[in-house]
């Protein structure tokens, strides 16, 4: 258990940032996971609407640094392609 004052502000901050990190990281992989659901389910139409949030939460984990930026861009193109993929058929 932290002793001094800055210490136990730390804690406090860190328990904080947190809560924040994986409400962010739940809202990522949630969105990710419908917009897999959907391409499964070969609703393509619905997932090319969906596509933007999911671009919206992985720019907004990557921007906090949640994620690295690469592995952003890696995740992005990767679902691009899927729906392309899924838009074909």
């Amino acid at each position: 258990m932290p002793i001094t004052e800055s210490a136990k502000k730390a804690l406090r901050n860190s328990k904080r940032k947190r809560g924040f990190n994986l409400a962010r990281k739940e809202t990522l992989t949630g969105s990710i996971k419908t917009f897999k659901k959907l391409i499964v389910a070969g609703k393509a139409e619905e997932a090319v609407k969906m596509f933007s949030t999911v671009e919206q939460a992985i720019d907004k984990a990557a921007k906090t640094n949640l994620i690295k930026a690469n592995n952003a861009s890696r995740k992005k193109s990767r679902l691009k392609a899927v729906l392309s993929k899924a838009l074909a058929k």
